[in-house]
């Protein structure tokens, strides 16, 4: 790391406790796997409401977005190789000379909204194993504020495992990783390709919404505000950045991982949807847009419903497997960084962010089951999610103007960074469109929203205690740079 931290700002800043470099970029990649794998989740609510061919469109541009992105913090990673925790702390580093609280707004909206994740596949995957092999267990068990039903009993015991496989160390992880990442190939070769070969692909009962008249801006508005949810699976190809500091060569195998990540995705999100949705038929999506993934496939091969069933659940697995590793390096970045409770700055005997992990957890079976809707709780991290973006790309340009002497091994060109300003513009619209108007969805709205901005209030109340109380300094609206 070329410099040094301003004497204003060391006592805030505790060293990170590092794990060895052991990742490959194809490993980085694997984890990035999560995001085809998490398009299977919410590909359904997104047909019901545009109709397939303006839900396929605006998965492309999302993912276009992505890559202009991923591009972005190829640069970021290799300035910053050291650095646990992924984008949010290239924001804290970007703007730190002029808005230091944009730090721990970022890194918690970051945050939570990779942690919140995992309730809401852990939930798709109770919904999935109970509408598909115990479709009798509808009951509810009332405690107050909390219905416990089968899915989530289910869905809390795979937050359990996957909470213990990530505790166990990076290998084990890597291993579970592994396998249903090889789950996840076979469903979205069967949607890709098969339904084209076999000849049961169909476009007949394919519509298109957004040109409905009736539509609130001739239709322009429901589609930022679906681009805004998109955005929240799309973007999340920037998991590879993540692991900079674990890779055996931080700057090539980010920036590989960050590559491939982004390109194939585009294919995935792409030709994915366009398969499921003529195999499976645009009425049956709407009917049941989680679990329509069965009786599609047994059109397309003539069985195997329970097969692929089984092997949607294994994907989602490794998407929860990436929720943990991502959002417990974020948190534990942010304590190292100075930005949240110094009790997070810790690995285990594993050499993982275990406290982390476990505070994970907790939030999780909370959310679990006090929150209902798949899409309110996508609705409640999103803002901090995409303003976390926001704040990170407007990094790669504040970081250009205030240290320009500063090593970079991947330096983008100016048409590029005219891009990079262009999508913060996008996205920008997308955040005050899309926050302001979510219940065009149907999933969440005016309740998510104050939910989202309270969180990170709370944040800022976090940093506030760490500077004040744990790091006995004080709360400045600048900080040095470096």
């Amino acid at each position: 790391m070329a410099g040094r931290v301003a004497e204003a700002t060391v006592a805030a800043v505790v060293p990170a406790e590092r794990a060895q470099p052991r990742l490959t970029w194809v490993e980085g990649f694997l984890f990035s796997l999560t995001m085809p794998a998490a398009l299977i989740a919410t590909l359904g609510y997104s047909i019901g409401s545009l109709g397939t061919w303006d839900a396929v469109l605006l998965w492309g541009v999302s993912m276009l977005i992505a890559l202009v992105a991923n591009r972005a913090y190829t640069e970021l990673a290799a300035m910053f190789p050291e650095k646990p925790g992924g984008i949010s702390l290239y924001a804290t580093e970007g703007w730190r000379s002029r808005f230091a609280f944009a730090g721990p707004i970022a890194t918690f909206g970051y945050w939570f909204a990779w942690s919140s994740s995992l309730a809401v596949y852990a939930g798709i995957v109770g919904s999935l194993v109970q509408a598909q092999w115990f479709p009798a267990e509808t009951w509810t068990w009332g405690l107050g504020p909390v219905d416990v039903t089968f899915a989530r009993l289910i869905a809390a015991g795979i937050l359990i495992g996957v909470w213990a496989a990530n505790m166990l160390g990076l290998r084990p992880t890597m291993w579970v990783a592994y396998v249903t990442a090889a789950m996840l190939m076979i469903p979205l070769a069967a949607f890709m390709v098969l339904p084209f070969v076999t000849g049961e692909w169909s476009s007949a009962t394919f519509t298109a919404a957004l040109g409905d008249p009736g539509q609130p801006w001739g239709g322009l508005q429901l589609a930022i505000v679906w681009l805004y949810v998109m955005c929240w699976t799309s973007l999340g190809v920037e998991t590879c950045a993540t692991f900079t500091p674990e890779y055996r060569d931080p700057v090539r195998d980010a920036a590989r991982a960050l590559r491939a990540a982004a390109l194939f995705s585009l294919v995935a999100f792409v030709v994915f949807p366009l398969g499921a949705a003529g195999a499976a038929g645009e009425p049956a999506i709407r009917a049941d847009p989680v679990t329509f993934y069965g009786p599609a496939f047994d059109q397309v091969v003539g069985g195997g419903g329970d097969v692929v069933v089984a092997l949607i659940i294994g994907s989602l697995v490794l998407v929860l497997l990436t929720c943990m590793a991502d959002s417990s390096r974020a948190l534990y970045g942010m304590a190292a960084d100075g930005v949240t409770l110094r009790q997070f700055n810790h690995l285990n005997r594993f050499e993982m962010p275990g406290r982390a992990m476990t505070a994970d957890l907790l939030l999780n079976l909370a959310l679990l089951f006090l929150l209902g809707s798949t899409l309110a709780i996508i609705a409640a991290g999103n803002l901090g999610y995409v303003l976390a973006h926001i704040l990170a790309l407007s990094a790669l340009l504040l970081l250009r103007r205030d240290r320009p002497t500063w090593s970079r091994p991947i330096r983008l060109a100016w048409a590029e960074l005219a891009l990079v300003t262009l999508i913060i513009g996008a996205l920008t619209v997308m955040l005050v469109v899309g926050a302001t108007s979510f219940e065009l969805t149907g999933y969440g709205g005016r309740d998510e929203l104050a939910f989202a901005v309270g969180l990170l209030i709370g944040s800022l109340l976090l940093f506030a205690y760490r500077r004040i109380v744990q790091d006995r300094g004080r709360l400045r609206l600048r900080e040095p740079p470096l």
